[in-house]
């Protein structure tokens, strides 16, 4: 069976109560689910919408059903992040050490990208176990997050009770060779920072022969 179209919205409106449960419902009627959403209060008293829907039979009658909805002002079609942004990988850690691993990362998802893979990074300098855990839970929580590179010299406690969390949540955990426990808690640890962000990307690219399982409990 063919995999559903995933449509991209971007529903301009109104900033008022119950615009979104209209909205929902149009979208309920048409067939389609909303698989992501994202939007916030913008100027003039106006909110955005990004939707990603999937099962709607036809656009066309959408989206005009979509501008009658009242409190709803513009609605148009525009790509998916998965389209623009496509896979994330994330790296946080210390400062000094997540731009290697950045620098690595980038430099590979380029190579992919231009064979059209669509592969971004993402990167935050963090210190101290209580801000790098709750970064790492919510690494699982992120639209498209794939794989975490955690870069640093010494990491360890609640942080890879975190580590394992997102591991079981599908996440793939690098993390450079540093003190404390959260090598033995990662999928694989790679020593030189550059490689560590070089091996992320070729993990989750359609367009490298590199599987985690071929390297998992391993290190480099």
């Amino acid at each position: 069976m063919a995999e559903s179209r995933v449509l991209g919205l971007l529903v301009v409106t109104r900033d008022q109560p119950g615009v979104f449960y209209r909205v929902a419902e149009v979208i309920f009627r048409h067939g389609g689910n909303i698989e992501y959403i994202a939007g916030g209060s913008g100027r003039d008293q106006e909110a955005e919408l990004q939707l990603e829907v999937s099962g709607t039979a036809d656009e066309h009658e959408l989206v005009p059903e979509l501008e009658a909805v009242e409190g709803v002002t513009r609605v148009s079609l525009v790509p998916t992040f998965q389209r623009i942004f496509g896979k994330r990988v994330i790296v946080i850690g210390g400062g000094a050490q997540v731009g290697m691993v950045a620098q690595g990362a980038v430099s590979e998802a380029d190579r992919h990208n231009i064979r059209g893979e669509r592969i971004s990074v993402d990167t935050i300098p963090l210190v101290g176990e209580d801000q790098l855990a709750d970064a790492v839970r919510a690494v699982a929580r992120l639209h498209r997050a794939r794989v975490l590179v955690l870069a640093g010299a010494l990491m360890g406690g609640d942080i890879s009770n975190a580590v394992r969390e997102i591991r079981e949540a599908g996440i793939i955990v690098l993390c450079t060779n540093m003190a404390g426990s959260v090598p033995d808690a990662a999928d694989l640890v790679v020593s030189d920072p550059v490689e560590a962000g070089v091996m992320a990307v070729m993990l989750v690219a359609d367009t490298a022969k590199f599987s985690i399982e071929h390297v998992r409990g391993r290190r480099f």
